[in-house]
């Protein structure tokens, strides 16, 4: 079982190494197949023997570590390129914009549906990048501030996948490889219905927060420094 802090440090988009070829393999046929593949099959899409494998990264957990890390890496570089602004599904859905990063949600959602701690250890570290992009976009003054940014930030990122996971239950794919249709269709039902919700907001007024918070106490403040 991995903790939230397993992840290693993923190598840099330029690395185009036997390790970095083994791991970019690996992230495309998870996102296809699924994490029953094994080192073998691996080993063979990249020409090499399964022994390299295991020699770069000790096990298939080391292996599933590693593309971990750089899948959180990219979808960090594409969302920066592709939209600029802090918010997680809007950061999700320039993602699914650029073709050739189809490949990477599909992984993410390949390990968010196989569930147990290593989705959990994932999803984890998606909100925390969340909130870093929410902390930007508050210093900016493009996001509003919250009541609790950690909070938003794992809200934020549960309805970007979780709204993604339903529409592929919802619309099943008739071809479940083809990563790049399935998020074409999906922002053709929802992008303009979820950035009009980002950039207008619901509600004329605040009454319902303010209804609901009469109930719930403030959350926890960190310490100030003596």
């Amino acid at each position: 079982m991995r903790s939230a802090g397993a992840f290693v440090r993923a190598d840099r988009p330029e690395d185009r190494t036997a390790r970095a070829r083994l791991r970019d393999a690996a992230v495309r046929l998870y996102g296809r197949d699924g994490f029953r593949v094994g080192l073998r099959a691996i080993a063979r899409e990249t020409g090499v023997s399964p022994a390299l494998v295991l020699h770069h990264f000790g096990s298939k957990d080391g292996l599933r570590e590693a593309c971990d890390g750089y899948v959180l890496e990219q979808i960090r570089s594409y969302k920066t390129q592709a939209t600029g602004g802090p918010a997680a599904v809007e950061g999700l859905m320039g993602l699914a914009t650029v073709e050739e990063s189809a490949h990477l949600l599909a992984y993410a959602i390949r390990c968010l549906q196989e569930g147990g701690s290593a989705a959990g250890s994932f999803l984890d570290h998606f909100a925390e990048e969340v909130e870093g992009w929410l902390a930007e976009g508050v210093a900016a003054g493009t996001i509003r501030p919250s009541r609790d940014e950690k909070a938003r930030a794992r809200c934020l990122a549960l309805q970007g996948f979780g709204s993604v996971l339903l529409d592929l239950s919802v619309h099943p794919p008739q071809d479940p490889h083809d990563f790049s249709a399935i998020l074409r269709g999906y922002l053709e039902r929802h992008a303009s219905p979820t950035l009009e919700l980002f950039s207008q907001g619901l509600t004329t007024d605040r009454s319902m927060l303010d209804s609901y918070l009469m109930y719930v106490p403030d959350p926890p403040q960190e310490e100030s420094p003596r």
